[in-house]
């Protein structure tokens, strides 16, 4: 597999399209900014809603409220992240398609979409289905909790990318 990996990676940076983005001086600063305010973006939306859960923040108002607000852009953006994500792999793809922080980035990537689309589906139904004490409000607590450091993990592991080399 890691050789099937290797082999894309050199194919997609002979494409007109990555040849593009690596010789056309303003595409990768531009898009790499532009990547940057979304990471920004969600993990605010992110950190409000599960700190708000941990009793941190915004107290006074419900679960519900925070998370009707702040969630549904962390899908818009999501998007946004993906197409500039893809560019930048694009642009440079021997750097991050074998590399395990990349690896490592999208797993944690995947698994935290899904803790939030644990927290933000039962709300849609119920805007009180959190607030309840017992078995739910430790559950989302520890959704929150693993949520906080999932996101937290992506940021540093994003910035590990330029940093460890492609195995």
């Amino acid at each position: 597999m890691l050789a099937q990996l290797h082999a894309f990676a050199e194919w997609l940076a002979t494409t007109a399209m990555s040849n593009t983005i690596q010789n056309v001086t303003w595409i990768i600063p531009t898009v790499q900014t532009v990547h940057i305010v979304c990471v920004a973006l969600v993990i605010s939306a992110v950190f409000l809603v599960d700190l708000r859960i941990l009793g941190v923040f915004a107290r006074a108002q419900p679960i519900a409220a925070l998370s009707q607000r702040f969630l549904p852009w962390i899908w818009y953006v999501i998007l946004v992240l993906l197409v500039t994500g893809s560019l930048l792999i694009i642009g440079e793809p021997t750097r991050s398609v074998t590399n395990p922080a990349f690896a490592l980035k999208m797993a944690m990537l995947i698994t935290v979409s899904v803790l939030t689309l644990l927290i933000e589906r039962p709300l849609r139904r119920d805007p009180l289905y959190w607030d309840a004490s017992g078995g739910r409000r430790a559950a989302v607590v520890t959704l929150a909790i693993v949520s906080l450091v999932l996101w937290s993990a992506i940021v540093f592991a994003g910035r590990w990318i330029a940093y460890i080399s492609s195995i």
